[in-house]
């Protein structure tokens, strides 16, 4: 379905250099980041009130091709059940058969690797939920990836004490693999949803046509200026959009609670928190129109809408209710909150916690 090893070779020499630095102030960097992630692990528990089932993982600090190279993995785990049911509907073959998956499969991969470039000189982290299996054949339960020269590249551009900045990153990270590994379910679930939506796919060439359309036109949208919806938005089918919104709801908690955390540890480790929060938000909201045409195909722009939602969502809760009872949220699949409830908490918290 993808040249996966193609996608890797064109998102790695499309990618942008990151930031000049030294190879003494690299490995320093390297260093502290480690030391960092490992830092912050006890203040966010005990802002949190979760408790990891694991010692503190692994942390990975990469540079942008080893960003590529590592959800390249990652997209192979979760797109294996897609590829799976593809093959098992695939014809007899032939040698034109052959010919087109493979011409097909090449596009795909030049096209995620273009769209792997981009990505990579703008994340700075993230937890990897989906890994490879290891050796043995079992599959990692998850590492905290963080990306070098992107932290040091907005650290520069926003000229805050870049030991500050790195560790404010890090809060961000830790707290999602605390999430994952303090909620035993957490993990399955997203993973289950995913899978959901991949296989409710509708591989009818007319159904594909039709999404191909509306995705040119979304993209006509975007580069007009207009407020039009992501590709993933207009590509979707009717049953893969209610999967969507419940996949939606877990993914803008968990990334509200991560802001949440960042900043309520931030003035016990990171004395510069304010001017960095302010800085940092700043620097989200001004793209230039390139930019932006890319973030609202991308659903860059929709992830930041997350931030701010699930954000606000945590916040109202807690200051209502208290963090044992927002810990109730983590308590099933059942009690995490639906889109409309994260635009009004009080109906969750009416449903679940009094």
């Amino acid at each position: 379905m993808i040249d996966w090893e193609l996608a890797v070779s064109t998102g790695i020499r499309w990618a942008r250099p990151g930031p000049q630095v030294s190879l003494g102030d690299a490995r320093r960097t390297v260093a502290e980041l480690r030391e960092l992630a490992r830092e912050v692990a006890d203040p966010v528990q005990e802002v949190t009130g979760l408790i990891s089932a694991e010692e503190v993982g692994r942390v990975a600090v990469v540079d942008r091709p080893g960003w590529i190279r590592a959800n390249v993995d990652g997209f192979r785990v979760v797109l294996e059940p897609l590829v799976d049911q593809l093959r098992s509907r695939q014809p007899g073959g032939g040698s034109r058969t052959s010919v087109i998956s493979g011409v097909g499969s090449r596009v795909t991969g030049i096209q995620a690797g273009l769209i792997l470039a981009y990505l990579s000189g703008r994340v700075l982290g993230q937890y990897e939920l989906f890994l490879p299996p290891d050796d043995t054949g079992e599959s990692p339960v998850g590492r905290l990836t963080l990306v070098a020269p992107n932290i040091v590249m907005v650290e520069r551009e926003l000229e805050v004490d870049p030991h500050d900045f790195r560790r404010w990153v890090c809060l961000h990270e830790e707290t999602h693999r605390l999430q994952f590994t303090a909620v035993p379910w957490l993990r399955e679930y997203v993973q289950g949803l995913m899978t959901e939506f991949l296989l409710a796919s509708e591989l009818d060439p007319g159904a594909i046509l039709s999404r191909l359309r509306s995705a040119a036109d979304a993209m006509a949208g975007a580069v007009r200026g207009g407020d039009g919806s992501s590709l993933i938005e207009v590509v979707v089918s009717p049953a893969q959009r209610e999967i969507m919104d419940r996949l939606t709801s877990v993914m803008t908690l968990v990334e509200g609670h991560g802001d949440y955390v960042m900043d309520a540890v931030g003035p016990q480790v990171v004395p510069s928190v304010e001017q960095i929060r302010e800085r940092f938000s700043a620097r989200r909201t001004s793209p230039g129109r390139i930019e932006q045409t890319l973030r609202r195909l991308l659903g860059i722009d929709l992830k930041m809408k997350q931030y701010a939602e699930g954000s606000k969502f945590v916040r109202t809760v807690v200051e209502e209710a208290g963090m044992a009872a927002f810990n109730k949220i983590w308590t099933s699949p059942e009690t995490l909150p639906t889109r409309d409830e994260l635009a009004h908490p009080g109906d969750w918290l009416n449903r679940v916690v009094h």
